[in-house]
């Protein structure tokens, strides 16, 4: 199998915050409406695993292959394999959350 027939899986932390101070009572339905929303975002390589963050030790987003945790610098290059960049990415990401919250909300 090569490295483009693999997805990468990218574990996405949220926190129960970001939805307010009853965050915590809405933070698993969220993360489900999130990941149906952010499942299409480069999806011909990334599988999404979405959960509340509730180890604060552990960071926000990670990436892995195959179970194997990768380093920020080797899913940079992973990255590069389909002419993106990492930074891009993750900034997409956070730009979604936002509209993802308001999307929860207002249904």
């Amino acid at each position: 199998m090569t490295i483009t027939q693999t997805q990468l899986t990218v574990n996405f932390r949220i926190e129960a915050g970001c939805l307010g101070p009853e965050g915590v009572s809405h933070i698993d339905q969220f993360c489900l409406l999130a990941h149906k929303r952010l499942k299409a975002l480069h999806s011909d390589f990334i599988d999404w695993n979405l959960t509340p963050r509730s180890d604060k030790t552990l960071p926000e987003i990670d990436y892995a292959i195959n179970g194997k945790m990768l380093s920020r610098a080797q899913a940079a290059r992973y990255f590069t394999i389909f002419d993106q960049h990492i930074e891009d990415f993750e900034a997409a990401v956070f730009e979604q959350l936002p509209i993802i919250i308001d999307q929860y909300f207002s249904r």
